[in-house]
């Protein structure tokens, strides 16, 4: 076995006052209750709220703060995201901290929830972290998961468990569910997904093991979930197959060379007929008429 304690906090966000001390007395609750956790992972944004204005630039106070916090009680600490300035633009983004302190990485979002997130500009760089004598983690947060080509290069990285932040307080939420769910089995791996409530999102944070089968789902109240994960489940469904069955990370290896919409310069007329990335509105009378009229040329009566 290899054991390791991860703690989600799913708790209310205020968009309105910052949420720093609120985290640091849920982490001294969830500590003090739960001695023998090893990580603590907040919600997307949780800090500060959804709201652009609060961006800051990191390094900064929040980090130090959360940095103190780690080293108090010596655990790894992912505290959520919050937006950062930094070179006249807006990002969200998410600190890796150690037991010691120190900042050994940092995450950001590569798919703004555009054109909801406006403003936000998107990351490149992928995140994995090395925890020694038990595994590699990754990191993505909320709109990332719908994009299975992000999971998949954490897992091809290596990851084992992706910790997944996300802010979701919208009527997709059940559909996200299923989602961390499929995440996790085709990448035969944890998913460790975090939501915030009030204007942090609707709960239901989710943990899906290797196999894809829930092992915690929150409700829509505020929440410590502690969870003793074994990482040696993920080596054995990469090596015999989720449940015994599909090893998909071999087969995916074995056909890397058919993937050709990923090639550099290639063309998708496809993609390019769907139109611009947009924010739906009402319906205009001319709009309803023409998809009436639509509906009624292919009615055979």
């Amino acid at each position: 076995m290899k054991p390791f304690a991860i703690a989600g906090i799913q708790m209310k966000v205020s968009a309105v006052v910052p949420n720093v001390e609120m985290m640091k007395l849920k982490l001294d609750i969830a500590m003090n209750l739960y001695p023998w956790i090893e990580m603590v992972v907040f919600s997307e944004l949780c800090g500060y709220g959804p709201l652009t204005h609060t961006a800051q630039e990191i390094p900064g106070v929040f980090e130090q703060e959360m940095r103190e916090m780690a080293e108090k009680y010596g655990i790894w600490l992912i505290p959520g995201s919050i937006f950062e300035k930094r070179d006249e633009k807006i990002y969200n983004t998410a600190s890796v901290i150690n037991p010691d302190g120190e900042v050994v990485s940092r995450y950001s979002k590569m798919f703004p929830f555009y054109p909801y997130e406006e403003g936000v500009s998107a990351g490149h760089d992928f995140c994995v972290f090395d925890i020694p004598d038990i595994g590699r983690f990754g990191i993505s947060i909320c709109y990332d998961m719908w994009f299975p080509e992000t999971i998949r290069t954490l897992a091809v990285m290596g990851a084992e468990v992706i910790l997944h932040p996300t802010l979701t307080g919208t009527i997709d939420r059940e559909i996200e569910l299923s989602i961390a769910r499929s995440m996790a089995a085709v990448n035969q791996c944890f998913l460790f997904d975090v939501n915030g409530l009030d204007t942090g999102g609707s709960g239901l944070s989710i943990v899906a093991g290797p196999d894809g089968r829930v092992i915690y789902n929150a409700g829509a109240t505020e929440e410590i979930f502690p969870l003793e994960l074994d990482l040696s489940r993920v080596s054995r469904s990469r090596e015999l197959g989720v449940l015994r069955l599909g090893q998909t990370l071999k087969s995916f290896r074995d056909h890397l060379g058919y993937f050709h919409i990923y090639e550099k310069g290639a063309k998708h007329p496809y993609l390019d007929s769907l139109g611009q990335l947009i924010k739906p509105t009402k319906l205009d009378k001319l709009t309803k008429l023409r998809i009436k009229e639509s509906e009624l040329s292919k009615d055979p009566q």
